[in-house]
Order: structure tokens, then sequence, then C-alpha cells
């Protein structure tokens, strides 16, 4: 069994690695590393922290590989998805308390209802448009933030640089149309335990 588990963790972490260099960085962690503030240390922390996550949550039930999501920013674990009841909510969150070195655990994951097509387009286009806008302003590193929107509620997780860039973002997002409401878990720069030099 332990050598099922070590085989499953390395081919998680061999194929969600095969991204080089591209827009989620070396580590795949969707912050360039180039422009990431952490440092190099804090970034390989997060991205095996990441991976142990995503292994544990694919061994607990294989249906969560395509409905949760997670991610990790100095030690903070950030989880969005889709699950069929309460029970699987609370038991991802301990599962992501359990992940050796986790500071915090945010989550952000709903219990399914019946799938909606139109509801689904909407927050998919609320997405990209936040995504646009974010790339356009030259005062925002678009590559620093993760979103997520689900029945028309946006999700942002990144890192800013100060707390204008940060204020930027939730302005962005509180502009497009139809939006019901912004969580933003945005790290300042100055509150990342160690910082690239």
């Amino acid at each position: 069994m332990k050598i099922k588990i070590i085989i499953l963790f390395f081919l998680t972490l061999f194929l969600s690695s095969c991204v080089g260099v591209s827009s989620k960085g070396i580590f795949g962690t969707g912050v360039s590393v180039a422009f990431d503030p952490r440092s190099v240390g804090t970034q390989i922390d997060d991205s095996i922290m990441e991976k142990s996550l995503s292994t544990k949550i694919l061994l607990l039930d294989k249906s969560y590989f395509l409905s949760v999501k997670s991610k990790v920013l100095d030690g903070r674990i950030f989880l969005t998805g889709k699950v069929e009841n309460p029970e699987e909510k609370l038991k991802l969150t301990k599962l992501a308390w359990e992940i050796q070195g986790v500071r915090s655990v945010r989550n952000d994951i709903k219990v399914k209802e019946e799938f909606n097509f139109k509801q689904s387009a909407k927050d998919i286009l609320i997405t990209s448009q936040l995504r646009t806008a974010l790339i356009i302003n030259k005062n925002i590193k678009a590559t620093n933030y993760q979103i997520d929107t689900y029945k028309k509620k946006i999700y942002i997780y990144g890192i800013a640089m100060e707390s204008i860039e940060k204020n930027l973002v939730i302005e962005e997002a509180k502009k497009i149309l139809d939006v019901k409401d912004v969580i933003a878990s945005i790290i300042l720069v100055d509150d990342l335990r160690i910082q690239k030099n």
C-alpha cells in the first residue's frame, strides 16, 4: 500500500510539473518565479505542500481531482470547488490541516447543487473579464493572482506588492457587471514570513 501511495505521489508531482517555465512558473504554483515576491525556498515549500495536499485529496476520492482546487501561499492553504455534502467539505478541511507546515486553511468549497449551464457560463465570463482587467491594468501584477468564480461570487487569491495594488484588484472585481460579492484572500508582501531579497 505504501508503494502505491509513493508512486501516486511522484506521478502527480511529475505530471503537474510538466509545465516548465510557462505561465505557471517552474514549480507550477501559478505565479511566475521571476515576479513572485516569496523567496525561492518559500515557493518550493508551498509547492511541496500543494502537491502533498493534492495527492492526499486524490487518495481520499478520485472524483475530487476535477471538482476541488487548492492553492498554497506562504503556508496558507486555500480550497475551492464543489463537493456533494457538508461532511466532505469538513473532511477536506481536516485533511488540509494535516499537511506539514500549514499556517492556516481557508475553505471556500461549496456543496453541489443541480448543474446550471447558464450560471456556469456566467461564472466563466466573470472570471475572464476580471483576468483581462488585471492584465490590462499596469499597476497590477496579474500573474500573482488566482481567480475563481462561483454563483457570481469572485474568489481572489494572491500576493500584492502593496495595499494600493490589493485595493486596485478588489476595485476591478467590483466593477464587473452582475458580481454579487468579492472575497479577496490577498496577502501583502510585507506579511510574508520570508521575502525575496
